[in-house]
């Protein structure tokens, strides 16, 4: 079994959209009531609850990885200068380093890299 989608409410599908086409490389299409949202072998779909305002509980989030720390410092400038509302700067930490931004709708993201993992974590990577 594999996971093939996560999907997410928001009161703003088109810019929740926006953010996952921008910043995580997914396509996008928008169908009745919902866009979907494709990455090979991983789809999202992003729901139309209109007015109601999700409420996502504090530390719920959803990672993506990156290649390397130089990839996350990079997208960290990108969406910092774009307004994306940020949680964290990029945090040096011993699973890979990291950086928490919030996408339109409210849902927290992390986005890190093992690349950079102390040696003891390394071999707990698929």
């Amino acid at each position: 079994m594999k996971l093939n989608h996560l999907s997410f409410p928001s009161n703003d599908p088109a810019r929740t959209a926006a953010f996952f086409t921008t910043y995580l490389g997914f396509t996008s299409a928008p169908m009745s009531g919902h866009w979907i949202l494709k990455r090979p072998g991983f789809d999202v779909v992003i729901e139309d609850v209109e007015a109601e305002t999700p409420q996502w509980p504090s530390s719920f989030h959803v990672g993506f990885e990156l290649p390397s720390r130089a990839d996350v410092e990079s997208l960290y400038a990108r969406m910092l200068a774009d307004g994306v509302p940020m949680e964290t700067a990029v945090i040096d930490h011993a699973r890979g380093s990291r950086f928490f931004c919030r996408a339109p709708g409210g849902v927290m993201f992390e986005l890190n890299t093992r690349a950079d993992a102390a040696p003891e974590y390394r071999g707990t990577f698929d």
